[in-house]
């Protein structure tokens, strides 16, 4: 904005004073990072419990044996979630890792070719041919970071950041066993009947559900409030099943 100011001579000048506006903002972590696998591990583990649980408990059994379901059903859900999280990203990996080799033999083998494509790339983009092509054999110097623009553009993956299939595994073990022991709980502890289970359950739902809002534009108690809700319904419908199979079968 413009001040007066006053000469030497008493004559009045005008100075410009520019103000920078600097804007700061944060966008969320769109990809999840840790949380998410975390969250919807625990969630999958509680969900699938709390069903095997109050579906085993309609059935008026014994709370021993409702102890041993329990540890039944976490075990299996356990490990297959890691089987198949291992497998997934094992066989995702391996598929990456085979592209790249084969993007590097043709970097080794064409360099001109994929330099023009590179290039072709970025003209795409909006920006003008001649300066695409400087941009491009810039970027194409050091070999290995020609291999990551390349991939990062063609293959929309990071060769420097790849998943590993044993912490995939490891953290869909954890998290699963984790959610899935809570409906369990108050049975060690020495309770006889359900509810008290149910309790701890929705507890542990609402809270997964609000964490799932952290990396979602929903509030906390909206997201809580769903999980509890799809939870509710899954050990609701199971209990039901359970009641009817064991007075038919009793």
């Amino acid at each position: 904005m413009a001040i007066e100011t006053a000469g030497a001579d008493g004559a009045t000048g005008t100075a410009e004073r520019s103000v920078t506006h600097v804007s700061h903002h944060e966008h969320r972590d769109v990809s999840g990072g840790w949380l998410r696998p975390a969250v919807f591990g625990a969630m999958d583990g509680l969900v699938s419990n709390l069903a095997l649980i109050t579906g085993v408990a309609g059935g008026a059994v014994s709370p021993r044996m409702i102890v041993i379901t329990g540890f039944a059903g976490l075990a299996a859900g356990a490990f297959s979630m890691a089987a198949g999280e291992y497998t997934s990203v094992a066989s995702q990996r391996e598929l990456v890792e085979a592209e790249l080799a084969l993007e590097r033999l043709e970097l080794s083998r064409n360099p001109e070719d994929e330099l023009r494509e590179l290039a072709s790339l970025y003209v795409s983009r909006g920006v003008e041919p001649e300066l695409a092509r400087e941009v491009a054999r810039q970027m194409s110097v050091d070999p290995e970071q020609a291999l990551e623009i390349h991939a990062r553009e063609e293959l929309g993956v990071d060769p420097t950041d790849l998943p590993s299939p044993l912490v995939a595994a490891v953290s869909s073990f954890v998290s699963f066993g984790f959610g899935a022991v809570l409906p369990v709980l108050p049975y060690l502890l020495g309770s006889t009947v359900l509810w008290p289970a149910l309790i701890v359950a929705f507890v542990g739902l609402f809270a997964c559900g609000a964490a799932v809002s952290k990396v979602t534009a929903r509030s906390w108690w909206f997201s809580g409030l769903r999980q509890l809700l799809l939870g509710g319904a899954a050990a609701g419908v199971t209990f039901v099943l359970g009641a009817l199979f064991g007075t038919a079968l009793g």
